[in-house]
């Protein structure tokens, strides 16, 4: 597989995000960490916006699991902030679509995925229904 060169950005804080408090104490974890509202169904130009805006407790996502059906053609490997970015595919159905971040040795997080065409009311209503947010990026 090729590594695609990194995109343009504008800026990194435009990331349209709001994540989720985690239980502690060994509770079960929630299954959905958040919800990202990206702007296009472009990957390559979406994620260096999402990566830049994840809390640096997060550490270095190497690795993202998305539906391949929902988002248009994109490399294996993409080049993000200096770091390879493993990108990969499943075919499983979700409902609804969800983006899965992986960094090594720090965990997993999953990403309720806003569609980009969603209007500003449709993308609140979803993000407020992952309750307990704790960062919101929205721009």
């Amino acid at each position: 597989m090729t590594l695609a060169p990194p995109p343009p950005v504008s800026s990194l804080s435009d990331v349209r995000l709001r994540l989720v408090a985690q239980p502690t104490h060994g509770l079960t974890p929630r299954r959905i960490d958040g919800a990202w509202w990206p702007r296009s169904y472009d990957l390559a130009s979406e994620l260096p916006r999402l990566l830049g805006g994840l809390p640096h407790a997060w550490g270095q996502v190497s690795s993202i699991l998305v539906d391949g059906a929902a988002w248009s053609p994109f490399p294996g490997r993409l080049l993000v902030a200096g770091e390879v970015v493993r990108l990969r595919r499943t075919t499983s159905q979700h409902a609804p679509s969800t983006v899965c971040l992986l960094a090594p040795g720090r965990g997993r997080w999953d990403l309720l995925v806003v569609p980009p065409g969603a209007t500003k009311a449709e993308a609140e209503r979803l993000m407020d229904g992952t309750d307990g947010a704790v960062a919101d990026s929205a721009a």
